[in-house]
């Protein structure tokens, strides 16, 4: 909205005649970025940031320990990959189905039954390493429709809510690797594992039971009471059905955004797996999840700037744009592994760090754009879960290449996944028409 500003008055009270016609009118600077943040407790309440930051750390730390834990008990990193994209692939099939539950019966019952079970599952992870992920609550993306239902009115704060997200995601990314280089360097990948299972016993069951699970009842899909309020207005009249999009055409609506997140599953991945081999050559095995944690701190910072973007810059050309520089920060990182510093890689992964957090938000806004009224927990699972199918074979691809011919060439990985996305971003059009793909 934009104002005129007032007339100076003269001394005796009256508007002083104006010597010039005034400006033609322009837009005001948007509401700075922190002013979107600062809505976000009071919307959830202060005590949903913590929850839900701490209720994701433990799915971090679970693929690097599963990797670690396997590679270091086999002194395989194809092993270890092939353990870790076991667990990832057992979220990207549980993920969806969580989703598809949690909007017709609502998160917190789904919450409720998949916390015990992802507790159980870590504590047998060695025995059955694919349960944990089928199990692991999702807490990212149902996060994300909790915003996108308290703040559906407020385009400001959605932004704000999505650069939260993914700083969260990064900085529990961070976070998480670092918590098992620390375990598993003092004691072993096992204490590790051991405390992602007691994390998400905890701070999983607090965020089923938090009060914004209510903002994604299946009887309120485009508003939500407050926090601490009854679950449905006492006389409400319900709303009109809404055509229900089914699963095949929900995935031609995400299918941009699947895409981007296979990729950037697939960057994550075949990371991983390259810096532990590359740890694992330079005699410092344990390090691997700090190193890799350092890719997180940049990303962390440059999500949360992303709100302050200019509005006229479209989804398109950040999507291109970040996408770019995660490339020549995937190329420049293949240059120092080929140089054998362990210093310099570090250094290449903080620069392609930076625009991680960029493009995580941006792809996720577009998969909020295009998910349909009724099915938003199902369409943000679904884009999580094509993330984490994209860290499995990026795990289980970038082993094989670290053993089976050289650990530089697992670093090739990331390459690809960075030119991938650039494609992605290219191809990306605007948001289709929802009527043309409601189906039962």
């Amino acid at each position: 909205m934009t104002t005129t500003p007032a007339r100076p008055a003269s001394r005796d009270g009256a508007a002083a005649p104006s010597p010039l016609p005034p400006p033609p009118a322009a837009p005001l600077p948007a509401a700075p970025a922190r002013a979107g943040y600062a809505r976000l407790p009071q919307l959830a309440g202060r005590a949903f940031l913590p929850v839900a930051f701490l209720a994701r750390l433990p799915f971090s730390m679970l693929t690097i320990g599963t990797l670690l834990l396997v590679t270091s008990t086999t002194s395989s990193v194809a092993l270890g990959g092939l353990a870790s994209a076991a667990t990832a692939l057992g979220t990207a099939v549980g993920g969806p189905a969580q989703g598809v539950l949690a909007d017709r019966v609502g998160q917190r019952r789904v919450l409720l039954v998949c916390v015990p079970l992802a507790t159980l599952a870590v504590l047998g992870l060695v025995l059955a390493a694919s349960a944990p992920g089928a199990s692991a609550p999702q807490v990212g993306p149902l996060a994300r429709v909790r915003w996108l239902r308290l703040a559906h009115a407020e385009p400001r704060t959605v932004g704000a809510a999505m650069s939260y997200e993914s700083t969260a995601d990064e900085v529990s990314f961070v976070l998480g690797p670092a918590l098992v280089g620390v375990l598993a360097s003092a004691g072993s990948p096992q204490a590790a594992v051991l405390a992602a299972a007691g994390g998400i016993a905890v701070f999983g069951t607090a965020f089923a039971l938090h009060p914004t699970a209510r903002a994604a009842a299946p009887h309120a899909p485009d508003a939500e009471p407050a926090p601490g309020t009854t679950d449905a207005p006492v006389g409400a009249t319900p709303a009109p059905a809404t055509p229900r999009v089914g699963t095949a055409a929900l995935v031609r609506r995400e299918g941009v955004a699947l895409v981007g997140m296979l990729a950037m599953g697939l960057l994550f991945g075949g990371t991983q797996a390259a810096l532990t081999a590359l740890t694992r050559d330079a005699g410092v095995p344990g390090s691997a999840g700090l190193v890799y944690a350092v890719m997180g701190v940049g990303s962390a910072v440059t999500a949360l700037a992303v709100v302050a973007l200019p509005r006229r810059w479209g989804l398109r050309g950040r999507w291109v744009t970040f996408a770019a520089g995660l490339l020549a920060g995937t190329l420049a990182l293949v240059l120092a592994a080929a140089g054998g510093s362990l210093a310099a890689v570090v250094v290449a992964v903080a620069a392609t760090g930076l625009f991680v957090g960029p493009v995580m938000v941006t792809v996720f806004t577009v998969a909020g754009e295009r998910a349909p009224a009724g099915r938003t927990a199902a369409a943000m699972t679904l884009v999580a879960s094509a993330n984490v199918v994209g860290v499995a074979t990026g795990a289980s691809g970038g082993g094989a290449l670290a053993d089976g011919v050289a650990t530089t060439a697992a670093f090739a990985l990331p390459v690809v996944a960075a030119a991938l996305l650039v494609v992605t971003g290219v191809s990306l059009t605007s948001r289709p028409q929802v009527d043309r793909d409601r189906v039962v």
